[in-house]
Formats: structure tokens, C-alpha cells, sequence
């Protein structure tokens, strides 16, 4: 059996909140141009450490709720 993951009660928690919301959740078009646009400063002029640290974070939330929508499928499934 693997051990439990610290995140993974959040990841439940989200999931079970309610779970057609959560498959239903995609990124509005001004939060996916600005990921786009610091994904392309950072391999062209690169990015400001506030702008790395916000590119980091909506990297590991999008890692998130893909686990949480994996964990919601499984729900509905149920």
C-alpha cells in the first residue's frame, strides 16, 4: 500500500465538494493567455521571480485539479 501523500486529503476534499463542478472546471481564456504568455517570456527574456513564482504556482493548482478531477471521475463512477 503507498503512503498517504500530504496533499491528497485536499485533493479528496475538492473532489468530493462536488464532483460534476469539478469535471466541469476549466480555466478562464485570460488565465490560460496569461500562462501562455509567461510560459513564452520564460523561454525568451525570461521571468522576474514574482513572475516565476506565479508560473510555478498555477503549474502545481493545475496538477491539483487534475488529480482531483481523476478523483472525481472515480466518484461519479461510483
Amino acid at each position: 500500500m503507498s503512503a498517504l501523500r500530504a496533499y491528497d486529503e485536499v485533493i479528496e476534499f475538492i473532489a468530493e465538494a462536488n464532483p460534476g463542478k469539478v469535471l466541469a472546471f476549466r480555466p478562464s481564456e485570460s488565465a490560460k493567455q496569461r500562462v501562455s504568455d509567461l510560459i513564452y517570456q520564460e523561454k525568451t527574456t525570461g521571468l522576474s521571480a514574482e513572475e516565476k513564482a506565479e508560473l510555478d504556482h498555477y503549474m502545481w493548482l493545475e496538477h491539483v485539479m487534475r488529480m482531483a478531477k481523476a478523483r472525481a471521475r472515480q466518484l461519479m463512477k461510483a
